[in-house]
């Protein structure tokens, strides 16, 4: 009997020391059950202690990947992460316009957690204009939705006026996530365009901080191609990322990355 398994495509960065970009979300994406497919936008030269160097792939390099990944295997669920540039925004735009992409995630990296920026001060308006109209979710972290918005957040209110601009720049769902907040409990927050959803969980107390952005979005792009609702499929990863951190690896000199394979989840509230 031939089995067939759902795909999930990355369109993102390789990380050369494993952490974050294109590796965490094949690990992500295998921890589901599902085959993961890839375009690369470039590769970065770092490890688990910072960046050192990071090259784009042409723009019609990334289509031409696109154009042989979809018609084949077509993907269930599409997860957005590191783009460089506008040029590139744009390359991703036109080929998930061309082959009517489902389930789309956008994890809009700014920059990374040492600081570095990934993504040029120029290729915001492209951002806005062409690629978050076509995403089913967007999710940012507070600085990102600070920086995509102009919204200063320092309060709830701040956060959901955050989260319905980005959804009036054409965003189906916001998650903004809550890592980056104060406090002694971590809240992300959901707004499906009508209601607004608090996922709360005590913060935890790790060093394994380096991919969180990726393995929180993979896991939710992979729900998705599973068939499950927005919010559960949420929930299932916000579940699935506290595990892994509570599981920390720490593989080199650095920073943690996430247990991509942990073996269970721990409670989340939701709000």
């Amino acid at each position: 009997m031939t089995r067939r398994p759902a795909t999930a495509l990355t369109i993102a960065a390789s990380d050369s020391g494993g952490a974050s970009g294109v590796q965490a979300d094949l690990l992500t994406f295998a921890a589901h059950g599902l085959h993961g497919a890839s375009v690369l936008t470039g590769g970065t030269a770092q490890n688990t202690g910072a960046i050192t160097a990071a090259e784009p792939f042409s723009p019609g390099f990334v289509r031409r990947q696109m154009d042989a990944v979809f018609p084949d295997l077509a993907p269930a669920a599409v997860k957005i992460g590191m783009l460089f540039d506008a040029a590139r925004v744009r390359a991703v735009a036109r080929g998930l316009r061309r082959w009517k992409a489902r389930n789309v995630v956008l994890d809009p990296v700014l920059a990374s957690t040492s600081g570095r920026r990934l993504l040029s001060a120029s290729a915001l308006p492209a951002l806005k204009r062409e690629l978050l109209p076509l995403c089913d979710l967007v999710t940012p972290n507070l600085p990102e939705a600070a920086a995509l918005t102009g919204v200063r957040i320092r309060s709830e209110a701040d956060r959901r006026e955050a989260a319905g601009a980005l959804a009036d720049l054409g965003a189906r769902a916001v998650l903004l996530t809550g890592g980056h907040g104060r406090g002694g409990e971590v809240r992300d927050l959901l707004f499906d365009g009508r209601f607004f959803t608090v996922f709360a969980a005590p913060r935890l107390s790790t060093r394994a901080t380096r991919g969180t952005g990726c393995t929180l979005s993979s896991p939710i792009a992979a729900n998705l191609a599973l068939g499950r609702r927005l919010e559960d499929a949420v929930l299932r990863a916000i579940v699935y990322l506290r595990a892994g951190l509570a599981r920390g690896a720490y593989p080199g000199r650095g920073g943690g990355v996430p247990d991509h394979f942990p073996p269970g989840g721990q409670r989340v509230r939701r709000l």
